[in-house]
C-alpha cells in the first residue's frame, strides 16, 4: 500500500479544515510545537460564523489570537496550563483554567469527562506500514486522537519521527493537511548571574548516575550547564529541551546506569529549537510515551536515584510551594511538579528539589514568605518536597519540624528580608 498516496487522496487545505469546525465544538491540540497553528489562524478569520467553540490545550506559544477580546463570542479557551497568550484572558474571565495534574490529562479524555469533538495534531509523514508519529508532543495528544469524533492532522516533514508509544495509523485519521511548515521553535530564555548561582547550588545535589527530570526555563537550562562534570546521568522527564541534547552529545547523559528503561531517555514532549527537533528524528535513544505513563508517580519511582528539579513562584516558611499562580492570578499550571515530587519519594535514593530566586520585583519582594497572600493557591504541600534552593543556599526541609523549617528557609531568603520573615511568622503562628 502506498500510504503517501492514501494521504494525498484525503488531503484538505487549511481553510477546509477550519470550515469543518462548528459552533459548540470542543477542540484539543498538542503541546507547544505540536499544534497546527495555521488552522487556528484560519478559524479566527471565520470567527463571525462561529459561537462558543472551546479550545483546549496545555502550553502553547503560538499567537493565541482566539484569546483576544474581539473573539470572545466565537471562542473560549480552556487552559490546562496557562501560557503568556492566555493569562490575561483567564484573568478577565474570557477564558477558563482547569486545574489538573499533567498525568491525569489523558484520563479526563478517556473517561469522557473532557469529550473531544475535534483533535488537531501535527504529525510526521507515514512510515512504510502507514504509521505517523506525534513527534514532539505525545502527552495527551495520543489519547485525544483515539477518542475524538474527528481527527485532523498537519503532516510535515519537519515533525520528527520519535519512537515509543507515539504512533497513529493513517486509517485512524480523518483528514490530512499536507504541509512544509517547520514546527514552531521555542528559544532558550536568557540566563543571568542569579540563575547561575542557583544552578551551582542545585548541581551540588546531583550525583553521578542520577536520573533527572528538569523542566523548561532559564533555571533548568542553567542547571544543565553546571552538571557537565557529572557522569552517566539518565533522563525520565515530562519534557526535554536543547540542554539535554547538548549533554547527550557530550556523553554526560548516557542513561547507561538507569535500572529502568536502561539506555533510553523517557519523556512525553519537547520544547526547543529546530536543531533539537531534527536531532530527535529517528533517534533510537529516545522513547516517548503518553503523559499518564511518564508522569505516573509509581512509574517514576521505578527509577533509582530519581531527581526532580522544578521551580516556584513563592515558598512559605511552612514549606508549601506556590508554583502555578501569583496570588489569585493564574500564571501557568499544576503541570507535572507534584507527579515528580511524589515519584521521587517512591524512588530508592530519590530527591525532589524546588529552585527559585530569593526575590522578585528587582529585589524589592521576597519569594520566601512568612505566609501566602489571600487567594494564593498551593501547588505542592509542605509534607512532600526535600530541598528548597535559592542563590543563598540549600534548605533540606523534609522530615523537619516547623521551627527547623522556618530557620532553614529564612536562611536561604535574601538577607534583607530574614529578620522581617521571622517576626512575621511569630506574629501569625504564635
Amino acid at each position: 500500500m502506498d500510504w503517501n498516496k492514501y494521504i494525498k487522496e484525503r488531503a484538505i487545505t487549511v481553510e477546509e479544515a477550519a470550515r469543518m469546525i462548528k459552533s459548540g465544538d470542543r477542540i484539543i491540540s498538542g503541546t507547544g510545537g505540536g499544534t497546527p497553528e495555521p488552522v487556528y489562524e484560519a478559524m479566527v478569520k471565520r470567527s463571525a460564523e462561529l459561537k462558543n467553540v472551546e479550545i483546549v490545550h496545555m502550553m502553547s506559544y503560538g499567537k493565541g489570537l482566539y484569546c483576544l477580546p474581539e473573539y470572545e463570542n466565537a471562542f473560549r479557551h480552556n487552559a490546562m496550563f496557562a501560557g503568556p497568550n492566555q493569562r490575561l484572558a483567564i484573568k478577565e474571565g474570557r477564558a477558563d483554567y482547569t486545574a489538573v495534574f499533567l498525568s491525569d490529562c489523558p484520563t479526563l479524555i478517556r473517561k469522557g469527562i473532557l469529550p473531544i469533538d475535534v483533535a488537531l495534531m501535527a504529525v510526521s509523514p507515514p512510515d512504510k506500514v502507514g504509521n505517523v508519529s506525534l513527534g514532539i508532543s505525545v502527552d495527551y495528544s495520543l489519547e485525544a486522537a483515539l477518542n475524538a469524533k474527528k481527527v485532523i492532522v498537519e503532516v510535515s516533514p519537519f515533525m520528527p519521527k520519535t519512537y515509543g508509544n507515539t504512533f497513529l495509523h493513517v486509517t485512524q485519521i480523518d483528514h490530512f493537511i499536507l504541509s512544509n511548515r517547520p514546527m514552531l521553535p521555542l528559544l532558550s530564555p536568557s540566563i543571568g548571574p542569579v540563575e547561575e548561582t542557583i544552578a551551582s547550588n542545585v548541581a551540588k545535589l546531583i550525583k553521578d548516575g542520577d536520573c533527572l527530570q528538569l523542566g523548561f526555563g532559564s533555571l533548568p537550562n542553567a542547571i544543565l550547564r553546571f552538571i557537565e562534570d557529572k557522569h552517566d546521568l539518565g533522563i525520565h522527564s515530562e519534557m526535554i529541551s536543547d540542554g539535554v541534547m547538548h549533554l547527550v552529545d557530550k556523553d554526560i547523559i548516557t542513561c547507561r546506569k538507569k535500572n529502568f528503561h536502561r539506555g533510553k531517555m523517557i519523556f512525553t514532549f519537547a520544547l526547543g529549537s529546530a536543531e533539537l527537533y531534527e536531532w530527535m528524528n529517528e533517534n533510537s535513544m529516545i522513547e516517548m510515551h503518553p503523559v499518564d505513563y511518564t508522569n505516573n508517580p509509581y512509574i517514576i519511582g521505578k527509577n533509582d536515584n530519581m531527581v526532580s528539579v522544578n521551580s516556584a513562584i513563592a515558598v512559605d516558611l511552612l514549606g508549601q510551594i506556590a508554583a502555578d499562580a501569583i496570588g489569585p492570578m493564574q500564571f501557568s499550571g499544576v503541570g507535572g511538579q507534584v507527579d515528580f515530587v511524589r515519584g521521587c519519594r517512591i524512588s530508592s535514593g530519590g530527591r525532589s528539589i524546588i529552585a527559585l530566586p530569593a526575590t522578585a520585583a528587582s529585589g524589592t519582594k521576597s519569594r520566601i514568605v512568612a505566609t501566602f497572600e489571600k487567594g494564593q493557591v498551593v501547588t505542592t504541600t509542605r509534607a512532600e518536597v526535600d530541598y528548597i534552593v535559592t542563590e543563598y543556599g540549600i534548605a533540606n526541609i523534609w522530615g523537619k519540624t516547623v521551627r527547623e523549617r522556618v530557620d532553614a528557609l529564612t536562611g536561604i531568603a535574601a538577607p534583607q528580608f530574614r529578620d522581617k520573615l521571622q517576626r512575621e511568622f511569630k506574629t501569625i503562628y504564635r
